[in-house]
């Protein structure tokens, strides 16, 4: 975990946010980098371009599962594992992220850590539970859908 952390604060000093980080980690595990990808996650920051909504590290959890294991081109289809996966991880961030952070939406964790010091931490475990996830259901990380 350590190391991940070191790569979020790398990350974060470049300007990205939450969402983004989630993905470009798992990007970078597949030795690969997307500049539209990770630009288009760019609204999800701050729940949804600053809205205060469903926390960026949930909705990018999502968006890393997707990448994985979601349809891509019109020939692919979603893994049969796909919403089985998306059920898990909600679910988690659901049950932890109320527990431990006073709720899902960004606004709701503000109200508990107004200076954002928490979002490191939800960010790096929100990587790690969708990296145990795929893993747990057969996907290397390290290797990219292909169709």
């Amino acid at each position: 975990m350590d190391d991940i952390i070191f790569q979020l604060i790398r990350l974060k000093s470049k300007g990205y946010c939450c969402a983004q980080i989630v993905v470009i980690l798992a990007l970078e595990a597949q030795g690969k980098t997307n500049d539209d990808l990770v630009r288009s996650l760019g609204g999800l920051c701050y729940g949804v371009n600053w809205s205060g909504e469903i926390c960026g590290a949930l909705s990018g959890g999502a968006c890393l599962i997707s990448l994985y294991a979601g349809k891509g081109g019109e020939k692919e289809e979603a893994s049969g594992l796909y919403l089985t996966m998306l059920g898990e991880f909600v679910r988690w961030f659901n049950e932890s992220a109320s527990e431990e952070y006073g709720g899902t939406r960004c606004n709701e964790i503000m109200k508990k850590y107004p200076d954002r010091s928490i979002c490191g931490q939800i960010v790096a475990e929100t990587y790690g539970k969708c990296m145990d996830i795929l893993v747990s259901h057969g996907f290397d990380p390290a290797v990219a859908r292909n169709g």
